[in-house]
Parts: C-alpha cells; sequence; structure tokens
C-alpha cells in the first residue's frame, strides 16, 4: 500500500540536519492517542512535542520525535498514513518578550506562520518554540540573524 508520504526539501540550521515533523491522522476515539504514543515507545522513540487538533470524525496530531526516521519507517511496517515534513524550533531564553521578538523578526521578514506549538524538552533548559512557516530556508537565517538559537535534530535526539 503506498504512503501519502508528502515530503519537503530538508532546510539546514546552522549546526546540522532539520527537525523533522511527523503528522499522522488518528480516529476519533478514546484510547487513539495513547496506541500511537505507546507503539512509539515500545520502540524506543520518544515523543519530544505535540500537538493535536481534533474534528468530529479525525485528529491530526503533529509530533517532533526523538527518531524521526524510525518512525517513518515503523508507520510504513504499520500501515499508519504520515506527512513528513520540515520546521523550525526556536530557544526563547533570557526575558519574557522573546517570543514577542521572535515573533516581530519573522513578521519583518514577511514569513506567515501556518502552525506552532511548544515543545515538551528542554535542553538547554530555555522553552522551545516550534514552528512552520512558508519559507523555512529564510525563517531560520532571520531567526539566527536576529540572535535566536534554532535548533537542528542532533539537539533533541538524545
Amino acid at each position: 500500500m503506498d504512503q501519502p508520504n508528502l515530503q519537503e526539501s530538508p532546510v539546514n540550521t546552522p549546526a546540522g540536519s532539520p527537525i523533522r515533523q511527523l503528522s499522522v491522522f488518528l480516529p476519533n476515539r478514546v484510547g487513539s492517542l495513547l496506541a500511537l504514543v505507546r507503539l512509539l515507545h515500545d520502540h524506543a522513540i520518544e515523543v519530544l512535542g505535540l500537538s493535536m487538533q481534533d474534528t468530529t470524525e479525525m485528529t491530526l496530531v503533529r509530533l517532533v520525535l526523538s527518531d524521526p526516521e524510525g518512525a517513518s519507517l515503523l508507520f510504513i511496517e504499520k500501515g499508519i498514513p504520515y506527512t513528513d515534513c520540515a520546521i523550525l524550533v526556536v530557544e526563547l531564553r533570557e526575558s519574557d518578550q522573546r517570543l514577542t521578538e521572535c515573533l516581530s523578526i519573522l513578521l519583518a521578514a514577511e514569513l506567515n506562520l501556518e502552525f506552532c506549538y511548544p515543545l515538551m524538552v528542554r535542553p538547554g533548559l530555555h522553552p522551545l518554540f516550534a514552528l512552520h512557516c512558508v519559507d523555512t530556508e529564510i525563517g531560520v537565517d532571520v531567526l539566527h540573524r536576529g540572535g535566536f538559537k534554532v535548533l537542528c535534530q542532533g539537539d533533541l535526539s538524545r
């Protein structure tokens, strides 16, 4: 069975490989998120970030994982349709205005955010903000030049 695996071209952050987000549609049933997280856990793949949008019949789950390649293979093996895209993960530190500054930099570059959410891990003990914008390469560049640390997959994977 062919998997609807829509991949964007990888974007290299200043420090390494891009962070990949996998998105899965789950049936809107009690326990479906737990079953997905348990499947990943049973294969030693940690959920580092998660966003969920619920509708009447389906739930869209966006995942940042410790091993996105392994998860992709697992999803193919189990017949779980998914999509894959590069996202930016920005470290917010030092002031309560950093989110405002981050969003202001993206606005100045005229980059529209398609979605965003916080991550559950904090490798540097600072909040992490995951986002997807229209042009990821420009997003990495303008945030990096604005003094933000843009993480790569190696910063999150353990």
